[in-house]
């Protein structure tokens, strides 16, 4: 099968939506289909792609590069040469040229699909505004107009996304299916355990797996996501500022972004200042062994692949329990939950697992487990299987509407003669 991917920005690794679809596209690759992609930033050696000018959005753009992300051109010729090219298109993310790839595969009748991966509040909150209601409308109402409702397949990455945007009169299949993680974190989380069941357990357990930290007797707690103000890492900042073990604390924040000097002048007055690293997977691996407690303190998340990736490598996460975001979810009880936002309740969770090792240490187990369902390998088939769905039926609608007769247009005067014959 001939994929096309049509997505601004594919190459970043400080963007979700981005390393899925790299991840997917590798996925798929590895399984016989030829993967292409439509984007703007092409690297020089890579093959095979359809490459389009970047756009330059106006007073913006220094935000987006912080970001990670920026928009393509809608150049319609390299849009339509690409979806020209494949057996199926599928877009990430509702912008420009996703729009015209989608408007052009159904003229022509191109089986497409679309992903819904980008939640309105993510973008608003860049601006100040994720919290205010009417202006995140305008952006579903939009996103609903121009891009899900022009397809009749739409992959959500949980089903709380999808019940937010079918509560919001999105008229296509809704397909829940992970972002998933990739085998290598929950191998990690393997190897954990069988530290553990060899005699390293407790505390000792965790100081044997941390032997290489140079910060030996402290506690340390990890977040993987964008610096920005929706992940909140302000919140765990101020949070250690409350708990009982301030002085034992080590913050680690793996990813950048545009909040990275603010979050550092907030943490100068830890006793261990927050440590900001931004690694390739196999040594973000090797930093969550070497944690304590995992924390995801985000607003807002369609479902927070980064987060899975944690407790799959057997760590406890304490999550924000946001009605905005999906990453609750996977709290296996309320002791891993936090209201969101609040500095205090996040410290009373922390001192919590911290005073308790033993209870910890046996939930780490449990989620470790749990993170076996979110495998990469079952996501990208549950993925095929909605791809090889639209194709069925795209082939089927078009065959039904090549068996409908033709209305042939009438000409002016034929309709002049057949009216002047009523009288």
């Amino acid at each position: 099968m001939k994929i096309l991917f049509v997505i601004d920005s594919f190459y970043t690794t400080n963007n979700g939506t981005s390393i899925s679809a790299q991840r997917f596209a590798g996925e798929l690759r590895k399984r016989g289909h030829e993967v292409r992609v439509l984007c703007w930033d092409t690297p020089k050696d890579a093959q095979g792609d359809f490459t389009i000018p970047k756009f330059h959005l106006p007073i913006f753009q220094p935000l987006c590069d912080k970001h990670d992300f920026s928009f393509a051109y809608t150049d319609k010729n390299i849009v339509h040469a690409a979806c020209d090219w494949a057996d199926i298109v599928h877009v990430f993310v509702p912008f420009g040229i996703e729009k015209e790839a989608i408007d052009y595969c159904n003229q022509i009748g191109k089986p497409v699909t679309a992903a819904f991966h980008i939640q309105p509040e993510n973008m608003t909150s860049s601006v100040s505004m994720g919290k205010v209601e009417w202006f995140n409308e305008l952006f579903y109402r939009s996103f609903r107009y121009n891009i899900y409702n022009r397809v009749r397949h739409v992959h959500v990455p949980s089903q709380f996304m999808g019940n937010m945007i079918a509560e919001r009169g999105y008229t296509a299949k809704i397909h829940p299916i992970s972002n998933g993680i990739q085998e290598a974190f929950m191998e990690a989380g393997e190897r954990k355990k069988i530290l553990q069941r060899s005699g390293l357990s407790g505390e000792a357990g965790l100081t044997a797996q941390r032997s290489n930290s140079p910060k030996d007797g402290l506690f340390k707690i990890m977040m993987i996501g964008r610096l920005s103000q929706e992940k909140r890492q302000d919140v765990i900042i101020n949070a250690v500022k409350y708990s009982k073990y301030a002085d034992r604390i080590q913050l680690v924040f793996a990813g950048k972004g545009p909040e990275y000097e603010k979050y550092v002048e907030l943490g100068k007055d830890l006793k261990h200042q927050p440590q900001f690293i931004y690694v390739k997977r196999d040594d973000l691996i090797e930093n969550l062994l070497e944690t304590d407690l995992y924390v995801h303190a985000s607003d807002m998340e369609s479902e927070a692949i980064s987060c899975i990736e944690a407790f799959s490598t057997g760590l406890v996460p304490v999550i924000a329990n946001s009605h905005v975001s999906a990453t609750p979810q996977f709290a296996l009880d309320g002791r891993s939950l936090f209201i969101p936002g609040d500095p205090k309740d996040l410290a009373r969770a922390i001192d919590y697992w911290l005073d308790h090792p033993k209870e910890r240490h046996e939930m780490e187990e449990q989620y470790r487990l749990a993170g076996r369902q979110y495998s990469l390998e079952a996501s990208v088939s549950q993925f095929e299987e909605m791809l090889n769905e639209e194709i069925k039926e795209n082939e089927t609608r078009y065959s039904i509407e090549s068996l409908r007769p033709v209305r042939r247009r009438e000409s002016l005067g034929r309709r002049l003669r057949r009216v002047a014959a009523l009288f």
